[in-house]
């Protein structure tokens, strides 16, 4: 069942098919490109080494678009029940499979740079509606990646590719905001 089912019968249309299409690229790619602008902001020096901090960020975030879209599309189930407990190995075991740290190194990486969005939110001087884009579309994925391994519900092929356009629009959209320098705001000293 996929994880949103009311809209499979929706997206069955051509029309909307297209459009969602268009719209979860579109999304990433501008959500992207809002993100890398304000790691150049925030970090002015970083201008110096702009290729090398372009391309490290491109990487970074294919790697993450490459190992989180097979995650999303089949995502490992935890049962609420075997949540609780008994001893520390156990609860240590749970919080690995919660967070999805127990499957290698190059998961643990890609989990590494979707928190690191959210730590570019709370230490960049976005505001307002910016910022409440950027949060609300990194929440939006969270929730519905959290309703994949919590409930028996699995995303369908066309949310995958969804997931994937957006992945991929959103490892472009950090390269286009941060392959050009920043120019600083001119002051009116009048």
């Amino acid at each position: 069942m996929a994880l949103i089912s009311f809209l499979v019968d929706i997206f069955e249309d051509p029309i909307f098919s297209i459009i969602a299409v268009i719209g979860a690229f579109g999304i990433g790619l501008f959500q992207g490109l809002i993100l890398g602008r304000a790691i150049l902001v925030r970090f002015p020096r970083l201008q110096n080494h702009l290729k090398t901090v372009s391309i490290t960020l491109f990487v970074l975030f294919l790697v993450n678009a490459i190992l989180s879209v097979p995650r999303f599309a089949s995502p490992e189930k935890i049962e609420l029940s075997n949540i609780v407990a008994g001893n520390p190995g156990e609860l240590a075991s749970t919080l690995f499979l919660i967070f999805g740290m127990n499957t290698g190194f190059l998961t643990v990486l890609a989990i590494s740079v979707t928190v690191m969005t959210f730590v570019i939110l709370k230490f960049t001087n976005m505001h307002g509606v910016v910022k409440l884009f950027v949060f609300f579309f990194s929440s939006l994925l969270l929730v519905l990646t959290g309703i994949s391994r919590f409930t028996d519900l699995t995303p369908s092929t066309f949310e995958v590719l969804l997931y994937f356009l957006y992945q991929l629009g959103l490892t472009i959209g950090i390269l286009g905001g941060t392959i050009r320098k920043v120019k600083p705001k001119k002051l009116d000293l009048k």
